[in-house]
């Protein structure tokens, strides 16, 4: 018979067992033993949109290294090119490799005609296709209106019409003008008319430009429109930040046409942050008029404090700023014609318009002569270069 096992033998051996139990329960090895396999790295979860952005940014540094000084500064002019003769196009996408023509005029041609044109200019570009604009609103202001191109009511009374019927219209626009080869069309308003006041608002209300007499009646049909030219492949331009809904001119026709209402917190303004912010991602047009509670000293296309400050740091916006136009509007007749670009991107601009061709040298000239002699102005015509060709490479203008 074997003795009996003594009470403090019985209490260290339970507690030597209760140690074990403990150490394999935390998951620590035992003494001298070898330490777990660590688990494998989670594979990191892909970024479309960062993916997409850096295959943007490989196309924009390839174009870049096609291009000399000369022809960076080029991108940055959209110049126009008469409807009635097309052909005038051809010599400024070949030889001067501008960003972008503007038809400009009136045609009742048919959309194989423009076509023709359009795919010839894409294939003088070689593999710097340029924009191809118009001004495709409605009512008074519609550029092509010939076979293939709907009859389109004004701004005002899109803005009245049930949401189907007017999404249904917004992509019957991006569908035609896509089949045309446009790629950009400078519309929708996005001004803001208040009511009872159209009549004495020449350049939007006495036309029926506007969608709406309020920021909230505006922003969602010119929103339609913007969302219908996306669908196609068609970018959109919101005019005129921020916002000529409250002149009395037209800065078409006259000189000195001044805001004196308008603020940073307007409806007007923010009307335009709310629609830039798009992911459709459009453009935004300045207005040539000098708004006195924003910046006396300018016109708002040559103002840093409404282009930089307002525009691009309030409202945060940082795709493509473009001008009207600074080629034969009389609003800046009195600034000579290389110094309109000039002021216009150091302001913050990117795409200069000019409806009159034999602006397009001087206006090259006066910006490289000033990149030349101002290294912080320089820096400027680089961002704007590159901002302008990622939206082409957006937009499907650049070889991939």
């Amino acid at each position: 018979m074997q003795s009996p096992v003594s009470r403090p033998h019985l209490l260290a051996t339970l507690a030597a067992l209760l140690c074990v139990l403990l150490t394999a329960c935390s998951g620590s090895p035992p003494s001298g033993g070898s330490a777990a396999t660590p688990a494998p790295e989670a594979t990191p979860t892909p970024d479309p949109e960062a993916e997409a952005a850096a295959a943007r940014a490989a196309q924009v540094d390839a174009a870049l290294a096609g291009l000399d000084r000369r022809r960076q500064v080029a991108q940055l002019l959209v110049v126009g090119v008469p409807l009635g003769d097309l052909g005038r196009g051809d010599a400024l996408v070949r030889d001067t490799g501008v960003g972008g023509v503007f038809l400009h005029g009136r045609s009742s041609a048919p959309t194989e005609e423009i076509a023709a044109a359009t795919t010839r200019w894409a294939e003088l570009a070689l593999n710097l296709r340029p924009w191809v604009a118009v001004d495709q609103e409605g009512g008074a202001v519609q550029t092509l209106s010939g076979p293939g191109f709907a009859d389109l009511p004004t701004a005002a009374e899109q803005g009245r019409l049930p949401s189907d019927q007017l999404t249904a219209l917004a992509d019957g626009l991006g569908a035609s003008l896509a089949s045309a080869g446009v790629t950009l069309n400078l519309a929708p308003v996005a001004d803001v008319v208040p009511e009872g006041t159209a009549a004495g608002n020449a350049p939007i209300g006495a036309w029926g430009r506007q969608y709406g007499s309020t920021a909230s009646a505006a922003v969602p049909a010119a929103g339609a429109i913007v969302d219908g030219l996306a669908a196609h492949g068609v970018t959109a331009t919101l005019k005129h930040f921020p916002g000529l809904g409250r002149v009395q001119e037209n800065t078409d026709e006259s000189a000195n046409v001044t805001d004196a209402v308008t603020t940073r917190d307007d409806e007007q303004v923010t009307a335009f942050g709310t629609l830039a912010d798009s992911p459709a991602a459009p453009f935004v047009m300045m207005s040539s008029a000098t708004y006195t509670q924003l910046d006396p000293a300018a016109p708002a296309a040559f103002s840093p404090v409404v282009v930089t400050d307002l525009l691009r740091e309030q409202l945060g916006f940082d795709g493509v700023v473009m001008s009207d136009d600074v080629g034969a509007a009389q609003a800046v007749q009195a600034v000579p014609v290389g110094e309109r670009a000039v002021r216009f991107l150091a302001a913050g601009g990117t795409l200069v318009l000019t409806v009159d061709p034999t602006t397009v040298e001087p206006m090259i000239d006066a910006v490289l002569a000033r990149a030349e002699a101002d290294p912080a102005f320089a820096a400027q015509v680089d961002a704007a270069v590159r901002t302008a060709l990622e939206a082409k490479a957006r937009a499907g203008l650049l070889p991939l």
